[in-house]
């Protein structure tokens, strides 16, 4: 599987999320759903999607919260930070989400379209002390759900034929392939030539691959 960028970042992008949910919530008393609204709109998620060092590993959590905060309502955070004990299930959250972000390439925005504040609450109790990868295979099974298949899946399916192999015989590059089924790009944005190199192979209409 492609990630979203290297994983040489990947335990620093964790803690920072991590650490910025803890303190707009914990902190600066935030509702764990605004900031995920905030968190989304802002232009840090796109940046943290695509591994930007400067980002996640140049700042800490405390940074991206003040910078999320500032760039979408216009308000500076100065609140001092609060000595813990231990991470909060809001660590938890933010730790586990960047991990699942890392892992499938999935815009945050996406992600958090399945998942609530309060989904992601729940599953702390019993998912904070396993092993990550029961986050990824539970997380996974909701967006598959939500997420039905697009036609250019569908299609490609009853056609026969692997991502890889369309990719070969399209000379589409198998990363765009992925990211047109993930939903991660717009295939109704794609190039004309591009559509019509997949809807040649498929032997199937240019309008057949659009979505609705």
């Amino acid at each position: 599987m492609t990630h979203a960028y290297q994983e040489i970042y990947l335990n620093n992008a964790q803690k920072t999320l991590g650490d910025a949910f803890d303190y707009a919530v914990n902190t600066c008393h935030f509702s764990g759903e605004d900031f995920i609204k905030l968190f989304t709109a802002s232009s840090v998620s796109k940046r943290m999607e695509n591994g930007e060092p400067s980002l996640i590993a140049g700042k800490s959590g405390i940074e991206i919260a003040v910078e999320v905060v500032l760039e979408t309502t216009g308000k500076q955070l100065n609140e001092e930070i609060q000595k813990k004990n231990g991470r909060s299930k809001e660590y938890w959250i933010g730790w586990a989400i960047a991990y699942y972000q890392w892992y499938s390439s999935r815009k945050y925005s996406d992600i958090f379209k399945v998942l609530s504040f309060d989904d992601l609450q729940s599953m702390y109790y019993t998912l904070h002390e396993a092993d990550i990868t029961k986050f990824v295979d539970i997380v996974d099974e909701r967006i598959k759900a939500f997420y039905s298949d697009t036609n250019l899946k569908r299609i490609r399916t009853a056609y026969g034929c692997t991502q890889a192999e369309l990719a070969k015989q399209s000379g589409v590059s198998l990363r765009s392939i992925q990211m047109y089924e993930q939903r991660n790009k717009d295939i109704n944005k794609a190039s004309a030539e591009t559509v019509y190199r997949l809807a040649k192979t498929l032997g199937c209409s240019l309008e057949d691959l659009l979505g609705k």
